[in-house]
Parts: structure tokens; sequence; C-alpha cells
């Protein structure tokens, strides 16, 4: 399945939207979009591309968020996400921390918009796959709807049809990235005006979305919703706002989701990859389920114990009371 549906999307998150999660929560929805890390072209051209572009075929379709600034970087790195199957390049404007700031990426960006729909330009010049931007609505005191939507407008003019907006001002000086994800108050109307004003545009809103109620709430007024946090924390919420968003009907259980996983742990574990590492997406899924601590805990236990064991995974499924 390679046609993108806005609708629901599963935000980048860094250090955990790797391509094991990613393959997790393909298993629970058919139609979710899948993004990869934030990964920076310096790492892509100058370290091991391999590793850090590899992905399976049953994640697709996945979209590629990548950080950078330079037009002609980024237009390679896009051509070679292009040739290995990514459905979607986008470029992340909205990352906070000090390490992006010093590469003269993320949030910061904000602040120069020429840069960004040049970067855009040669992005979407040199592949044929849709490019996105992923925004903050501001930075620091530059924080106005106007001086927002003039962002917006300088990026759209250059042919960008897609914006993904994290509803908060990024604050550059005095938070950390995980503050900057719940201290800037959320300001929803920013989407929701921005989409009203551009209805030729695409708008997808990201932040503090967590329940079922509120992602459909929001798609009266914009195009899609990206979810972050609320998935890794509890994974079946794909499957229940997929549901309600008429995305389709889904088939498999939770176990029958566990089990397919299971089979895909045993492939990987046979490439070196540690149950360790395999077993973080799965530690919500049994989430407000009686026994759910117990799962956690006998994962997180017994893994880096027995990190070839894929056992390891029906021993903790036994520790849950769950009936459907």
């Amino acid at each position: 399945m390679n046609v993108i549906d806005r609708r629901l999307s599963v935000a980048p998150m860094l250090d955990w939207t790797d391509r094991h999660c990613r393959y997790f929560h393909r298993l629970i929805s058919d139609r979710v979009l899948l993004y990869t890390e934030m990964i920076t072209t310096g790492a892509i051209l100058y370290g091991q591309k391999e590793q850090l572009l590899a992905f399976s075929a049953a994640e697709s379709p996945v979209a590629i968020q990548l950080g950078g600034s330079d037009p002609a970087d980024l237009a390679q790195c896009a051509r070679l996400a292009e040739d290995l199957g990514y459905a979607e390049v986008n470029l992340n404007v909205g990352c906070p921390s000090d390490r992006v700031q010093k590469g003269r990426f993320g949030a910061c960006l904000m602040r120069e918009p020429d840069t960004v729909a040049a970067c855009f330009t040669a992005m979407q010049e040199a592949v044929d796959i849709p490019v996105t931007i992923k925004s903050r609505i501001g930075v620091d005191d530059e924080d106005s709807y106007e001086a927002f939507e003039r962002f917006i407008e300088t990026v759209a003019a250059a042919g960008c049809e897609t914006f993904i907006v994290h509803a908060r001002k990024a604050l550059l000086k005095g938070l950390s990235p995980k503050q900057n994800r719940s201290v800037p108050p959320l300001k929803y109307h920013y989407a929701h005006d921005l989409k009203a004003a551009h209805p030729e545009l695409t708008v997808v809103l990201n932040g503090g979305i967590e329940t079922v109620e509120q992602s459909t709430e929001q798609l009266i007024h914009v195009d899609g919703v990206m979810v972050g946090r609320a998935f890794w924390n509890a994974p079946w919420l794909i499957r229940d706002m997929h549901i309600a968003m008429g995305m389709g009907e889904l088939q498999r259980t939770r176990d029958e989701v566990l089990e397919a996983y299971t089979r895909y742990c045993a492939q990987m574990i046979e490439q070196g990859v540690s149950l360790h590492w395999l077993i973080r997406p799965i530690l919500g899924l049994y989430h407000g389920m009686s026994g759910n601590k117990k799962w956690k805990s006998y994962l997180v236990t017994e893994a880096p114990r027995r990190k070839t064991d894929v056992s390891v995974i029906s021993e903790a499924r036994e520790k849950v009371k769950y009936a459907h």
C-alpha cells in the first residue's frame, strides 16, 4: 500500500520511531503514515547511510524526515531516499535542540523562510515523491499568527503544498527539547486559521493530541493529525483512531499483532539485533489492561538477559489478563 493517507500519521520521534517501531505500527494499521526519526544530511552523506536509511517494504508507506539547511545536500539525500522507496521527504523546521541550532537547521529556520523555500525547491526538483515541511508556529518572541502565515506563504510560493504544524512555538533558549514539547502553550487556532485562509494547502496538526475524540474533532478544521508520544505509550490507540476516522476495518487483534511482531523479532535476531532493543515499541501494547505492569516489567527484566530468546515475549504475554 503506497497511497499516502494524511488523516493519521505517527510523528517522527528521535530514538523512538526506528524501523522496528515502524514495522510494529504497520501491523496495527495498514494506512497510518509512518515517519523515520529525523536524520541529518551530514549523517547520511558522511556516515553509515545504509544503516540509517534501511527499512522494510512491509513498513510502506514511510516518509523520511531530514534535518539540514544546505539545498544541495538535502537534494542529494532526497534522491537517495526516493531510490530506496520512501514515499515522502519531510524537512524538519521544528526541532529546538542546541545541537540542531548549532547546525543551523530545525526550528531556527523559521527565521529564514527564504532558506526553507530554497531547500524545498532543491528537493522537489530532485525527486518525484512529495516534499513536505514540518514546522512550529514560531520561535521565541516571533510567534504572531501573521509571522507564521508569512513563513508558510513564502514556502508555499516555492511550491510546497503540505505543511505539518506543531501548534506550539519553540523557545530556543532556556528550555530542553522535552520541555519544548509541553511548556509553550498549544495554539491550535493557528493551524485552523491557516487552513481556512489557504484551503488549497494540506494542513496536518501535531501537538497534544491524545484521544480519539480530540483527533476526530481536529479533522473538522484540518486535513489530518499527527500523534507522537500518545502512540508510543499506548500504540493500540492507532487502531482506535484509524477506525474512528473511517480509514477502513482492521482485523488483527492485539495478540495477533504480537504474534506477527514476534516472528519479525526472530528474523531480526538472526541478523544480530538484540531482543532488548526490539521490545521497546511493544511495551505499551496492553496499556490499560489488567497485568500491564507485569507484562512490561517482565519484558524489560528478561529481554536484556536473554537477548536472543523470543520466547520472552510469549512468557510476558501470560502476565496480561486480556480476553479479546
